[in-house]
């Protein structure tokens, strides 16, 4: 019976990620109400307090859901142990691209992230937890890089702060002009040579190397 009804919570918790997703893309992040997502996903407000505490935690558990998938990838780039550490983020970037594509809940969640948020005074600290997350994905990417540069895939002069700025930056835009114009070109399709670009800026720009390299 207990097993039932923490099967049961997760179901309603997975409605109502589902019903939020569907409500930010429709109205907006700061639009959007909790009555609206309620009813969009068939519960109560009170069913919804009870998995979140407010629209701040429905918005970060909502953005969870599209990182998750992809979480193994990430850490082996980061893992010392990792023998190809940049082939694994070559990886790791090349689908986040295609994904933004080919899956629907990625692009909505994605198209909501970049063009459907307004950080108002009813969202509180959402702004300092999507700054937080930001700067940890900095962190994150810089870890790989020096991975990488351990591995001798990458120069031993590489800037890994300021690689990992130009990645992060990089990946983020192509996602969000994409977005804009999405009839342009495949995404997915061009995700590899899109990659192979960054890649190469990695290995090559001089304005990316330390002082005394």
């Amino acid at each position: 019976m207990a097993r039932r009804t923490k099967e049961a919570a997760e179901e309603t918790r997975v409605q109502i990620l589902d019903a939020t997703e569907r409500v930010f893309h429709e109205k907006g992040v700061s639009r959007a109400s909790l009555a609206e997502i309620a009813a969009a996903a068939g519960v109560s407000r009170g069913a919804i307090y009870w998995h979140f505490e407010n629209k701040t935690d429905l918005f970060q558990a909502m953005l969870e859901r599209i990182h998750m998938p992809l979480e193994e990838l990430a850490r082996a780039s980061e893992s010392a142990d990792e023998p190809d550490p940049l082939g694994r983020m070559r990886q790791l970037l090349v689908g986040l691209l295609r994904r933004v594509e080919l899956d629907p809940q990625s692009r909505r969640i994605h198209e909501i992230l970049r063009h459907k948020v307004e950080y108002t005074e009813e969202l509180g600290d959402l702004r300092q937890k999507m700054q937080d997350l930001s700067s940890e994905c900095d962190l994150r990417i810089a870890k790989a890089l020096r991975n990488a540069v351990s591995r001798g895939q990458l120069p031993a002069g590489l800037d890994c702060r300021r690689a990992a700025i130009c990645v992060h930056a990089y990946v983020e835009g192509v996602q969000t002009n994409w977005l804009l114009t999405p009839a342009g070109y495949s995404l997915a399709q061009e995700a590899e040579d899109l990659v192979d670009s960054l890649m190469d800026m990695l290995r090559f720009s001089p304005a990316l190397r330390t002082a005394n390299a």
